[in-house]
């Protein structure tokens, strides 16, 4: 097993008051075997400041045997939010890429070690993916999400909406695509389509691997999202799928969580 077999990315950007606690669910993982990649879009907060804090502590051995080589950062301006995944994705090292971007976490201590236990039982697999916990911006838990995680997840799971959280989802890199950035919002939506489609085998792990930390989005901002999500489906299932599904999805909204 190679020593970065997987790569965990925070993308982070002006987001000082949220990313130690990040930083710190990754780091203080129990199983050790994996990279850490930062990637900031020239912070004009504190980032810096925290990013290279950390990597004086890892130098010092205050992680235990977390290497300093597998803790890369860069701070750049960039294009937004997908441009900088892209950036992350480049970077790393490791077999499989997971995000957890500045004030998500992994779930507990002990998460990517179970997650590693998992991956040596089984082979043959492109994507291993579990669920979410939705946490506010003071890590108070606000429940599952309202599209929970199938059991078997395939390509036409997502005519469903977006059912794996994006923080919940690891991914080979062999098959990873660039986000495109012609979707400013919604571009998760469609590289997940697009890991789905290439990949063989999807590993389900019956448990939260993730917290997402809900943030506010506007109005305006949803409504967006919502024609981004309509023209990626159109794109990738064909008009008559995407009709069905907008359908069924308009029917459930009054009665969902918003999140």
């Amino acid at each position: 097993m190679k020593d970065d077999l997987i790569s965990i990315i925070t993308i982070t950007y002006n987001a000082g008051k949220f990313l130690e606690k990040t930083i710190l669910s990754v780091l203080n993982q129990t199983k050790k075997n994996f990279e850490y990649i930062l990637v900031d879009g020239n912070s004009k907060d504190n980032t810096l400041d925290i990013i290279k804090k950390y990597e004086s502590y890892i130098r010092e051995g205050r992680f235990g045997d977390f290497s300093a080589e597998n803790y890369r950062w860069i701070s750049e301006p960039d294009k937004g939010l997908y441009d900088a995944m892209n950036k992350g994705v480049k970077m790393a090292k490791g077999e499989f890429v997971w995000f957890i971007n500045a004030g998500d976490k992994i779930y507990t201590e002990i998460t990517l070690g179970e997650i590693y236990k998992r991956m040596e039982e089984e082979n043959g697999f492109d994507v291993i993916y579990g669920q979410s916990l939705m946490i506010d911006e003071n890590d108070i838990p606000l429940g599952e999400r309202h599209k929970v995680a199938p059991e078997v997840l395939t390509k036409r799971s997502l005519l469903n909406g977006l059912v794996v959280c994006h923080q919940s989802i690891i991914v080979r890199k062999m098959i990873a695509p660039e986000y495109d950035l012609q979707y400013r919002i919604s571009a998760d939506y469609d590289w997940t389509i697009k890991v789905l489609d290439k990949s063989r085998r999807n590993l389900y792990i019956n448990n939260y691997i993730s917290k997402f930390m809900i943030a506010g989005l506007s109005a305006q901002q949803r409504k967006k999202s919502w024609g981004e999500r309509y023209w990626i489906m159109k794109k990738h299932f064909g008009i008559c799928s995407t009709l069905w599904a907008h359908f069924v999805i308009i029917l459930k909204y009054p009665f969902t969580r918003k999140y």
